[in-house]
């Protein structure tokens, strides 16, 4: 017996709110479309607003599973190494993980990194991008010459953004290389000036 379309109605909404917003898992953004708005604490504590530079500059939003792990340290260190030439090119980089504001600090420390960290604990700005998820854990690291635990609330897939200076998303790269993605920035950076 086939149900009234109002109660398959019923069991799509219910379902949908039983699993949360069905929007953020549809996410599928696309060179040209503009990039979502976001806010999220950076490695100081404070409120970062994207409406505050998306639209003034390129701005790079790379996300990453885990602060002060083997593949999330070499790209880190390669946007660290690459940052003058970035800046020369009007570029703010941005690095987003499921960390608290508190490992973002030790990994800045132990790595010496000159660009901002946004802690995205509940996953949220990785959900707006389309980023897949996955639960948090622990990761052991060495940091301060000793191992410790850096506890995350989610991981997100490695996956890099370059919002474009009319704010729309001029990259989307799903398969990172991590130890290249500051060099694959630049060379986007020199396309998109020619």
């Amino acid at each position: 017996m086939r149900k009234p379309v109002s109660a398959l109605v019923a069991a799509v909404i219910g379902s949908a709110a039983m699993f949360g917003s069905a929007h953020a898992a549809d996410v599928n953004l696309k060179v040209g479309d503009k990039a979502p708005v976001f806010t999220a604490k950076d490695d100081t504590g404070k409120e970062f607003k994207s409406t505050d530079v998306v639209g003034k500059k390129f701005v790079v939003v790379y996300f990453y599973p885990a602060d002060l792990t083997g593949g999330c340290t070499a790209q880190a260190c390669g946007f660290r190494d690459d940052l003058s030439k970035l800046t020369e090119k009007d570029v703010l980089v941005l690095g987003v993980s499921g960390d608290s504001v508190e490992n973002h600090q030790i990994f800045k420390k132990e790595k010496d990194l000159n660009f901002p960290l946004l802690a995205d604990e509940d996953g949220a700005v990785a959900k707006a991008f389309g980023v897949p998820v996955s639960p948090g854990g622990v990761a052991k690291v060495m940091a301060g010459g000793k191992q410790i635990e850096l506890r995350q609330g989610v991981r997100a897939k490695r996956w890099t953004f370059l919002i474009d200076k009319e704010g729309k998303i001029a990259l989307k790269n799903e398969m990172v290389k991590a130890a290249d993605d500051s060099k694959a920035i630049l060379k986007k950076i020199e396309e998109l000036k020619k």
